[in-house]
């Protein structure tokens, strides 16, 4: 019987977690699109500290379609493990991606769809190994959970670093370095998970009967929630207004993954009781997810179809992108000396474009 129940809270949770990639994904957009016109109008712009985007509505319908993301995903937390949930967040990235495609002028090309193919095919080997959590069932198995001393160095580490990135680091290299304002969001996320874990065995309690409100570690999980999610809001605004949105979202994800299973493992331990093919199937799953998001966003300025594939093959006409005349032909025909220039130039400036520098801080 027991068995049955872990199987459909399993479902459930799945579900909940599909759900919310796709609310999530759809509220990149709406976000965007509101700071682009905000943008537009003049104002000052939220990567400079501004907050003009509080009156526009297309924001605040993306807060809104990003809250129901964050409601169905706290909900899922509550069903399924954190090491499953939070890895099919690929999703989101996948409807951001071809929504971008509709609303924002971003074209998908061969390799943005093989890179959803891979997204979706990694989410699936996820769900067929995903981990089993250790039962925690009341609050006070989980104020036990949080008092380990391997999770209090962890959340220490988190809190340290985030702080330094907000007072140190930010003001110097956030304008400039895409990894410090997603960096601030993630570490902080996987903070914000354990919190909502929490409280979704509170409700769980709650509809129980049993006495939620009186616990303090309620309280305490409630506001740390919401100091952490207003940090993570507040710095992935800056990001998306300064950084191209098809870079921002794939690091994002894989930083933000990377530190919930990273804290989830700590916290919940769920790596103990698993076979070897688990293991790596998590673990290959996670990858190939993660090389799908490359390829969707990495090659997404490159035009490149399945039409120019058998261009591609021709190593005497064409470099690899089967678009682009190599250098050394550039160098060898006079008559297209000047074309090959031009291309070789659109391309260097193309490549310039502001997509975050990625050099260290």
């Amino acid at each position: 019987m027991s068995e049955t129940r872990g199987r459909y809270d399993f479902i459930i949770g799945l579900v909940l977690a599909m759900s919310s990639s796709i609310f999530i994904g759809g509220s990149f957009i709406l976000k965007k699109k509101g700071l682009l016109r905000l943008a537009r109008k003049g104002s000052m712009r939220a990567g400079q500290g501004g907050h003009a985007y509080l009156k526009e509505w297309l924001w605040w319908a993306g807060l809104l379609s990003m809250g129901a993301g964050e409601v169905a995903n706290f909900a899922a937390y509550a069903f399924a493990p954190a090491t499953l949930v939070t890895p099919l967040g690929a999703l989101s990235v996948l409807v951001s991606a071809i929504l971008s495609s509709f609303f924002l002028n971003e074209k998908l090309n061969l390799h943005g769809k093989i890179g959803c193919l891979l997204s979706i095919l990694g989410s699936t080997v996820m769900v067929i190994h995903a981990p089993q959590e250790e039962e925690v069932e009341t609050l006070n198995e989980m104020s036990h959970k949080l008092g380990d001393p391997g999770f209090v160095v962890f959340a220490t580490l988190v809190v340290i670093v985030s702080l330094i990135l907000i007072v140190v680091v930010g003001p110097r290299h956030g304008q400039t370095n895409i990894l410090v304002y997603i960096t601030i969001c993630s570490v902080i996320g996987a903070l914000s998970v354990s919190c909502v874990k929490g409280l979704g065995i509170s409700i769980k309690e709650f509809f129980a009967g049993k006495p939620v409100l009186k616990h303090p570690l309620f309280w305490i999980l409630l506001l740390s929630l919401i100091v952490c999610v207003s940090t993570q809001i507040n710095y992935l605004n800056r990001a998306l207004d300064i950084f191209n949105t098809s870079i921002v979202t794939p690091i994002y994800y894989v930083i933000f993954t990377t530190s919930v299973l990273t804290c989830s493992a700590i916290l919940f331990k769920e790596w103990q009781h698993m076979a070897a093919d688990d293991i790596i199937g998590t673990f290959s799953g996670f990858l190939t997810i993660i090389v799908g998001i490359f390829l969707l966003h990495a090659f997404k300025d490159v035009n490149f179809t399945l039409a120019n594939l058998p261009l591609s093959l021709r190593k005497d006409d064409r470099a690899a992108n089967g678009t682009l005349l190599s250098t050394y032909d550039c160098f060898n025909h006079e008559e297209e000396s000047s074309a090959c220039l031009s291309e070789i130039q659109s391309t260097e400036s193309l490549s310039a474009r502001r997509n975050g520098s990625l050099s260290a801080f």
